[in-house]
């Protein structure tokens, strides 16, 4: 059932409470956004339910075909924000860009393998063919290389046959019987489940193997931080909104059916595991707590990683995260 705008209202924060509706144009907030990524969700839920009609603020998303040029959006200011992880913004401020972070999620993904494998825990990877979502630096490589280092004392890197590939070319050689096992994002972790395949461990344990809290954020909307300053009220207002949006996809699973569409769910189980996996990156709210939590996962990356991963600064750079 479709929430009235008022009782939306009422899960912003008392900032956004206070606001009126906008009568008068005021500049839009460009978004560049994937048409099917989980940013869109977001925002299509947020316009549905008229949550870009609070006082000062103007919505725009901006479509692209992948994530690369999204942000490249964002360098050359076609765009005001995107979705990007911290630790690029930390490895851009490092070098004197001013962008910042306002969290969005802290879903990762999962290591996932063949519903009759008999790989029963991270140990049997070893001599096994690995798929790994992205590059050599992906943090869920990275986590997952500290993990069976410090859980089981195997070095994965070495044991395993790695085959590093975008995450849909993953799907179709697991799916194939040519991948013993895939590293993948969650929503085609999501997809893989419902399809049958079985979640050996997802990154949020990983996390919580390696004494950082799971709830981390790992994806968040990025911009200037100048251009922010001259428009805070409006980006409070919006970070605020997109808040309001984002309980509602954690609550309400009657939106989940209106947004199907967007999802490509192809089954009612495979809407299902989208819908479980989005939820569990969103644990209410992200405090103060969430820049702390950040900082110690850079230090573990960058011992991982080094510089090539995280930049020349040792910790995470100041400024990184958003604080309004």
């Amino acid at each position: 059932m479709r929430l009235a705008r008022r009782k939306l209202l009422q899960c912003l924060p008392a900032a956004a409470l206070a606001a009126r509706f906008a009568t008068a144009a005021v500049a839009p907030i460009r978004i560049g956004v994937l048409r099917f990524g989980t940013v869109s969700w977001e925002l299509d839920v947020l316009q549905a339910h008229g949550l870009d009609t609070v006082d000062g603020i103007a919505v725009t998303p901006v479509e692209f075909a992948s994530s690369p040029a999204t942000q490249v959006a964002l360098q050359a200011h076609e765009v005001d924000m995107v979705a990007l992880d911290w630790l690029w913004v930390s490895r851009q401020r490092a070098t004197g860009a001013d962008w910042t972070f306002a969290p969005l999620s802290s879903a990762v993904g999962a290591l996932i393998v063949p519903a009759d494998s008999p790989i029963r825990a991270v140990p049997d990877l070893a001599g096994k063919r690995l798929g790994i979502a992205g590059s050599p630096l992906d943090k869920s490589w990275l986590i997952l290389r500290a993990y069976a280092k410090k859980r089981f004392g195997l070095d994965i890197d070495a044991a395993a046959e790695k085959t590093f590939a975008a995450p849909p070319l993953l799907d179709q050689v697991l799916a194939a019987g040519r991948l013993d096992a895939a590293l993948t994002f969650w929503p085609y972790a999501a997809r893989a489940e419902a399809a049958g395949a079985r979640s050996l461990v997802d990154v949020g344990a990983m996390l919580e193997g390696l004494g950082v809290p799971k709830t981390v954020p790992m994806v968040g909307y990025v911009f200037s931080e100048a251009w922010a300053r001259s428009r805070s009220e409006e980006v409070g207002h919006f970070l605020a909104a997109a808040a309001a949006a984002r309980s509602l996809l954690a609550s309400s699973d009657d939106e989940w059916q209106r947004i199907r569409p967007l999802t490509e769910a192809k089954t009612d189980a495979e809407l299902d595991r989208l819908r479980d996996w989005y939820r569990s990156g969103v644990p209410g709210s992200f405090g103060p707590q969430a820049a702390e939590a950040a900082d110690q996962l850079y230090r573990l990356l960058r011992e991982a990683g080094g510089a090539e991963l995280t930049g020349p600064s040792p910790e995470l750079a100041k400024g990184t995260f958003w604080t309004g």
